[in-house]
């Protein structure tokens, strides 16, 4: 499981960044512990070491704290390097998107969207989108295209819905399902799916 981007601070009188991370170490070790109804600023800041007001004075609610947690804590997709094909990059995209929702500001986001209410759904969806759901999609793209220029993709699949397969089926199995995604599984999709959707 990917570890968090902030690192641990040790208690004392902190400023500026140094505070910041701080805090939100604690809320996310607060959502993986407690959840979000049971988060509070309180035993947030507590945890963090610090007072109450610091941390209203950065979010002024608890939305707004869970959303830069959720929007900073979840790790980048980053790049693909050039594997040979398309199956071999698009293997290496799931297995990249999978860490990402397995990390522990990943498994914090899934639960907070299990637990929180309408009002605030729509603005955590958003961090899905904005952090896992856009770059996925243009990464698709860039290794569609990479495979056209190869040869090992067709020329016309470039459709937006191609690049749609593999984040709808993974947010489905993982959300509807309850299943996880194993390497085997992958493999499974990119041959019989994508593969056979993508080749000349």
């Amino acid at each position: 499981m990917a570890g968090s981007r902030w690192s641990a601070t040790s208690p004392g009188r902190r400023r500026g960044p140094e505070l910041e991370r701080a805090i939100l170490d604690a809320a996310l070790e607060q959502l993986s512990t407690v959840g979000w109804n049971a988060l509070t600023m309180e035993g947030v800041a507590a945890r963090a070491h610090t007072g109450k007001a610091a941390v209203y004075r950065r979010w002024p609610s608890k939305a707004d704290l869970v959303a830069e947690v959720l929007r900073t804590g979840l790790p980048p997709l980053g790049g693909i390097p050039d594997g040979g094909s398309v199956r071999e990059d698009l293997f290496r995209l799931c297995v990249r998107m999978r860490d990402v929702m397995e990390s522990r500001a990943g498994q914090a986001l899934r639960a907070v969207l299990h637990e929180c209410d309408h009002a605030h759904a729509g603005r955590f969806h958003d961090v899905i989108r904005a952090g896992l759901h856009e770059p996925a999609h243009q990464m698709i793209r860039e290794l569609v295209e990479r495979g056209i220029e190869r040869g090992d993709v067709r020329a016309d699949a470039t459709s937006p819905f191609v690049a749609d397969v593999i984040p709808a089926m993974m947010m489905y199995r993982a959300k509807v399902c309850g299943s996880e995604w194993a390497d085997p599984d992958i493999a499974e999709m990119i041959d019989r799916v994508m593969v056979p959707l993508l080749s000349r």
